[in-house]
């Protein structure tokens, strides 16, 4: 049985160890380049009032990703063990934590529901009730009818169907079913069908502003761009960055009160 992953968890040194040659690997595969001491050290001495216009994205962003990767090493995300679950989960974590989502997909789990026939099967009204940890549960339960609807229609209820349809087309397939936005579609894209989009959220959104690599008016697409532009297309590198992001805004680029003097960015 797949464990779940703990955020607060700290990582056993077996796995830092693994994730090291994980790290290294990437690198010799070109997954991620090298940043040259010379350039992030000019990066560093830059005032701080002259960074938003002066900096490089492409080596910031680099930069990020190793220095988190070194500090909390691989975040195993999605804590799912099927396609459907992931999808499920994308769709509940809107606008609630991961903690509600946890209890949540227990309650369909306890309730053998969390198939495609048993939430199929499954009256409205108590669908609802087993995801109410989730908030905005009627909404959500509409979201999730209205998804399962488009995976019996477009695959039969068999999500490895989706393998024979391009990613921009799957894209905007989901893209059309009600209540699913681009970072929920994105997150299904990439974490239930391995295609290569990386995930904006407001996690992205916080760190990359406060760290000049956003001004604060752009919109999805835009910030997206920013990040695919300057990464390797690669499914296991979106996934993993995007994992860590969210592990830094919950240690320490907080919304609130966020814990910048132990900040693993810090200087950047």
């Amino acid at each position: 049985m797949r464990k779940r992953f703990d955020q607060d968890a700290e990582i056993p040194a077996k796995y830092r160890e693994n994730d090291e040659r994980f790290f290294s690997a990437s690198l010799d595969a070109g997954l991620i380049e090298k940043e040259t001491p010379s350039s992030l050290e000019r990066f560093c001495r830059r005032p701080a009032a002259n960074a938003r216009r002066r900096i490089r994205p492409g080596s910031v962003i680099i930069t990020v990703y190793r220095k988190l990767f070194s500090r909390f090493g691989s975040q195993r995300w999605w804590p799912a063990k099927t396609r459907l679950e992931v999808a499920v989960g994308a769709v509940l974590t809107q606008n609630t934590s991961w903690r509600n989502v946890e209890m949540a997909i227990a309650n369909l789990r306890k309730a053998k529901a969390l198939s495609f026939r048993g939430l199929r099967g499954l009256p409205r009204e108590r669908l609802s009730a087993l995801i109410r940890p989730a908030g905005y549960y009627n909404i959500k339960a509409a979201r999730l009818a209205c998804l399962m609807e488009f995976f019996d229609r477009e695959f039969g209820g068999n999500l490895d169907r989706a393998r024979s349809i391009g990613t921009q087309d799957l894209r905007e397939r989901l893209l059309a079913v009600k209540g699913i936005g681009r970072e929920t579609a994105d997150s299904i894209l990439l974490y239930a069908f391995n295609r290569p989009m990386f995930v904006v959220d407001a996690y992205t959104r916080r760190f990359a502003l406060r760290h000049g690599l956003l001004n604060g008016g752009e919109d999805y697409a835009a910030v997206q761009k920013l990040f695919m532009q300057n990464l390797k297309c690669d499914v296991k590198l979106f996934n993993e960055y995007h994992a860590l992001i969210v592990r830094l805004n919950k240690d320490f680029c907080r919304k609130k009160d966020p814990l910048c003097g132990n900040c693993p960015l810090k200087g950047i």
